[in-house]
């Protein structure tokens, strides 16, 4: 597949297009995105997923601060005081994901998969597996042992003290998958402490950077991440540089995603 120009696309279809893809694109994104445009952008791309228009795409990204609350949650994961958790400047949006609330923001990865799950797991709980798998086989590059606790999902380091790294929250709708992962990389973790991170009462939360003891490029990661997941999704991934500067403003409208190689 061509990345390197634009991709245009209609999501007005209403008939699938039998085409069949066998690569895949993942894209990097260098400035924050507020979680509303990763939103507009994910359902852009669910949808022409599904119609057979577009292959399966990875986004790579920072969010502006912001809380998600997802299907899950209860009141006291969180307080039920939005005023409180806008207090600093970040934004709250509650969200059709799995998992309960969780915290977005500046030095922290998220990657959103938007990918026909039949072609790459037998299920959902072998999805987390491979999602979680990217992400320890990542921090394996900076002498992180990462790894799973059973029902809780994400990866943990265990050394000094448990603690969470990385968080999973997914929906599945018609077979291809929305939301995805988090992976701390060099973010001030305080507005962790505000709730109860994946409904867990006592979660703590670390990062790459407080486990390493130094400054972490999240643009290095990103593009680590990048290329990291074609280990665990087999399929030819082309890797490229998105660009936000215009994306679907209403469901007749489209515009391009501005893709450069890597």
């Amino acid at each position: 597949m061509n990345c390197s120009g634009t991709l245009r696309t209609p999501i007005h279809a209403s008939t699938p297009v039998v085409r069949h893809f066998s690569d895949g694109v993942v894209l990097t994104f260098s400035r924050l995105v507020p979680y509303s445009t990763a939103w507009t952008l994910q359902s852009q791309l669910h949808r022409e997923r599904q119609l057979g228009l577009r292959p399966d795409t990875v986004l790579i990204l920072e969010h502006q601060p912001v809380y998600t609350l997802g299907r899950t949650t209860k009141v006291s994961d969180w307080g039920g005081n939005e005023a409180a958790l806008r207090a600093n400047g970040a934004d709250l949006c509650h969200v059709n994901r799995g998992g309960s609330v969780t915290y977005h923001g500046p030095g922290q990865i998220v990657a959103y998969p938007i990918i026909r799950l039949n072609q790459h797991a037998a299920g959902p709980r072998q999805l987390v597996w491979q999602l979680e798998e990217v992400m320890i086989r990542l921090l394996a590059k900076w002498n992180i042992n990462g790894c799973r606790i059973d029902k809780r999902p994400g990866v943990w380091v265990m050394t000094p003290t448990p603690a969470k790294v990385a968080f999973i929250g997914l929906r599945i709708q018609q077979g291809i998958t929305l939301h995805g992962f988090a992976l701390n990389v060099d973010m001030d973790l305080e507005p962790f402490r505000r709730i109860h991170p994946c409904g867990l009462s006592h979660c703590p939360v670390t990062s790459m950077a407080t486990l390493l003891g130094t400054k972490i490029s999240t643009g290095e990661i990103k593009i680590e991440l990048a290329h990291m997941w074609g280990t665990v999704f087999p399929i030819e991934w082309t890797v490229a540089v998105g660009t936000l500067d215009s994306y679907v403003t209403n469901a007749g409208d489209t515009t391009p995603i501005g893709l450069s190689i890597l």
